[in-house]
């Protein structure tokens, strides 16, 4: 959604790639903060805080995809969260 924000994260099993299909993300990938637009993309290693974030006034769409020995929803270590999810 338009103005949102996930938390910031990392993962212990895996890695991901995003590319942007619609809109425009904010990335965080350890200390590099990019504005990502369509057809571009970004690799977060695995066990990088990463976050990815909604500035524009459109939906965001993107493609992720997950790399790793495993790829499990509990493999997410949350640092902050808006939402008060744990890890």
């Amino acid at each position: 959604m338009p103005g949102e924000i996930l938390s910031l994260q990392k993962h212990l099993h895996r890695s991901e790639h995003w590319v942007v299909v619609r809109g425009v993300a904010e990335a965080t990938v350890n200390e590099e903060k990019r504005l990502l637009h369509e057809n571009e993309s970004i690799y977060v290693p695995m066990g990088a805080l990463h976050r990815l974030g909604n500035p524009g006034k459109i939906q965001l769409e993107l493609v992720e995809v997950q790399t790793g020995s495993y790829l499990g929803e509990d493999d997410i270590v949350r640092l902050d969260d808006i939402y008060k999810r744990g890890s």
